[in-house]
């Protein structure tokens, strides 16, 4: 099982894959973390101008310095 890269209230980039809908903010905060979807973690992001959360790979996500 993989391990998750990215912790609870971490800020992050979230780049959503071109083929689904736009995401209207690339800042957002890790909410939880969720089991792996193979050898990539899931995690459930909040956009900071988005009344909902989101659901996320690792590989859509980058650390926010």
């Amino acid at each position: 099982m993989a391990r998750h890269k990215f912790k609870i209230g971490q800020t992050v980039t979230f780049t959503p894959p071109r083929m689904t809908y736009a995401a209207s903010s690339r800042e957002y905060t890790i909410v939880r973390l969720l089991p792996s979807e193979g050898n990539d973690c899931q995690y459930r992001i909040k956009g900071v101008a988005e009344p909902f959360e989101r659901i996320a790979r690792e590989s859509e996500l980058t650390a926010r310095s």
